[in-house]
Parts: structure tokens; sequence; C-alpha cells
């Protein structure tokens, strides 16, 4: 199989596509062949991007129609997620949406190969696993899911220090900082986190619950890894906008001149004045371009006399000063941009610190604020701990009396 040509791999493939769509019958055919594992396996190893997406289109079929061994394509998707074909990840993924809301259930591991995708440097990859979280939060595994986003906030120490080249530890050597994947994902789930937080209130509860603020502002201090800061900032932006209590104990950890950083930005500078030379003209004339007035009318010259010579044109009045304008209101309800997503570059290295050493702990005052754990749509075991019990990098002190 190896010999033959990718042309004639393709072609297999739409054949196949020809078959599955006969019926139901003929896509059992395929499932109880070991087709699904042979055509996963084709689906990683190709190189193909024309190929991948026509196996895309038969895996599709297979799903649909096929109530006997939907659940072995399921499977399938599931194990091809790890796989290292960005294109295969994406496709993958797309399928799995269909095949998740066709199934009605889903797979135990499915969690945790999600969350894993989100180490990905591919954008277009990235986006599809946020849209499958998107659908998962609307199934069973919503709590295990929830927890997997808010701790990827703070990656451990064994994740950052096995990733860490050696060359770094050699003081002679200029220091500088990787791409590691547990940024990248870091990242990702600050972002995962902003976009369910938005979509859905019951979500953005459940999230306070799992300690989110605390984990949020330590991903702020993450000064090895920009975009961390920034997709974490953004997301705490809203969820201080949304939960008063939220924003008191913000403001309170953070201090009144990093919090002033954070939410309080100055207002946009005035737009300049729309007098300029070339308008003003419109209205005032610029000197030099008066219209002459006219001379006035002579009597007829007398027989024998040279005519009078005209009196010179007066000198051009003066232009009036141009008018300053004020500038524009504001629109009405509208409020100064924040600084969240710039805030990283205004930050120094004390101030990350202070985020990343933070002891913020909103779930204790949820209750007071009106945001009932009970009331939320998301249920919790009675003996379940509020915090998980890593250690940060972030922090080497003891994580007991938190506030």
């Amino acid at each position: 199989m190896e010999k033959i040509k990718e042309e004639d791999k393709k072609e297999s493939i739409r054949l196949l596509q020809v078959i599955a769509n006969t019926g139901r019958k003929y896509k059992e055919l395929i499932c109880e062949s070991y087709g699904v594992r042979s055509i996963a396996e084709f689906l990683a190893k190709s190189k193909s991007e024309e190929t991948q997406e026509e196996v895309q289109i038969l895996m599709d079929s297979l799903v649909h129609g096929n109530p006997k061994y939907q659940n072995q394509v399921y499977k399938g998707l599931i194990a091809l997620l790890p796989c290292a074909s960005p294109k295969a990840q994406q496709l993958s993924l797309q399928t799995l949406r269909t095949a998740q809301s066709i199934i009605g259930t889903t797979h135990p591991s499915i969690v945790d190969c999600v969350l894993k995708v989100l180490c990905t440097m591919h954008l277009e990859v990235q986006y599809e696993a946020i849209e499958l979280i998107k659908d998962l939060v609307n199934y069973d595994v919503c709590q295990a899911l929830l927890k997997g986003l808010v701790a990827l906030l703070i990656p451990s120490v064994k994740e950052t220090s096995k990733l860490q080249p050696k060359i770094l530890n050699d003081s002679s050597v200029p220091q500088f900082t990787a791409h590691l994947p547990v940024f990248l994902q870091q990242a990702a789930a600050a972002k995962a986190i902003g976009v369910l937080a938005r979509s859905n209130t019951s979500v953005a509860e459940e999230l306070l619950h799992q300690r989110v603020v605390h984990s949020l502002m330590a991903a702020m201090g993450n000064t090895d890894h920009s975009n961390s800061q920034r997709q974490a900032s953004l997301t705490l932006e809203y969820l201080v906008q949304m939960f008063p209590v939220v924003e008191e104990h913000v403001r309170r950890s953070m201090g009144e001149g990093l919090y002033q950083l954070f939410l309080v930005s100055a207002p946009p500078p005035e737009r300049e004045p729309r007098g300029t030379p070339a308008s003003e003209g419109a209205r005032w004339p610029r000197p030099g371009l008066w219209p002459r007035p006219s001379p006035p009318l002579a009597p007829p010259p007398h027989p024998g006399h040279a005519p009078r010579r005209p009196a010179h044109s007066p000198q051009p009045r003066p232009a009036p000063p141009a008018a300053q304008e004020p500038p524009l209101p504001r629109a009405p309800g509208s409020r100064p941009q924040s600084n969240a997503e710039d805030l990283y570059m205004k930050i120094d290295s004390i101030q990350a610190d202070i985020l990343a050493a933070n002891k913020v702990n909103v779930s204790k005052a949820l209750c007071f604020s009106g945001v009932s754990h009970c009331n939320s749509s998301f249920h919790r075991g009675a003996h379940e701990p509020e915090r998980p019990a890593y250690i940060t990098y972030f922090q080497k002190e003891d994580t007991e009396g938190k506030e």
C-alpha cells in the first residue's frame, strides 16, 4: 500500500464514498471490515490536504445513518486528535461536532484530548477546538471541561521545567524564552474561558466557583508569554465588568495603582479642529483673494486733457482668525477604552509578581452577592474541594490559608 500513488489513494476514497452513500447496509459493511481504523490512519498520515478533505467527507458519511457503528466512527475521530497533522486535527474536530450532535452522549476521553489540542501553534486548529468546547459545555462533561480549562491557566513546575532547554541554564548564554506548548495552551485556555463566559452567564458563574479569577490573575503575571497575559486580561476584564464582587476582590488584590492601569484609561485625545486652510477658504477668503472693488465712475474727459488714471485699489481686507471648534462630544453611554489588552506592556516585574502571587478567592463571597452556587445550572459533589491542589510555578508559598 505504501507504493500506491497519492492520486490512486484519493480515487479509492472517492469510490468508498460512493459505496457508503448507497445505503446503511454498505456503511456497516465498511465498518465491519476495519474500515474506520484504516480510514482514520490514512487521514493522519496523508500529506495531501485535498485527499484529507475527501477522507473527512467519507467519515462524515459513515457517522450519518449508521446507528450500529456510529460510536466506532466517533471514537476513531477522538483518536485522531493527538496526531501530528494539523489538517487532520482540524478536520477531525469539525467532524466531531457533527458526530457529537448525532450521538448525544460523550466519551470520557474527549475532554483530555480536546484540551491537549489547545497547545497547537495553528490558529485554525485552535478555533475548531474552541468551537467544540462550546458544544461540549452542554453535555455531562461540562464540569470536567471547566476544571480542565481553569487548571491550564497555571502550568505545573514539572510541565514548564521539562520543556526548558538546558542551554537556557547556562549563564554565559543570553537568556531568551521559547514558545513552550504549555504557554500556548495557557493562552488558548484563557481565550476559551472568555468565549464561554460571554456566551453563557451560568457558565461564567460556575467558573467563578472554580476560582478562575485567581488563575486568570496568575496567568496575567506570566511575563514569559505575552499572549497569555493578553488573553487572561481580556477575560478578567469581562468578569470584572459583569460581577461587582469580582471587581471588589480584584481591585483589593491589585491595589489602586495597578487596577487603574488594568481597567481605567485616559479619555481619547481630542480631535484636531476641522478648520484647515482648505476648508476655511470655503467660509473665509484667504488674504489676497478678496474681490477688488469696482473703480468709481469718472466724468467724461474734458477735451484737451489727458484722462485721469484710476486710483490704486485698496489693500485686501485681512481675513478674520479661524474659529477653533470644540472637540466632538462622546456618544451617549460610551466609556473610555480599557487598558486590559495592553496591560502586559505597561506593568513592571513587581506588578507582575503581585498578579502571579495573588490569593483572590471570590467563591466564598458569591452567596452574599446574589450569585448562589445552588441556583446555578451546574452541580458539584458535596465533598468536592473548592480549588485544585496543584502548586504553581509563579508562587512557592503554601496554597493553604487562602482568603
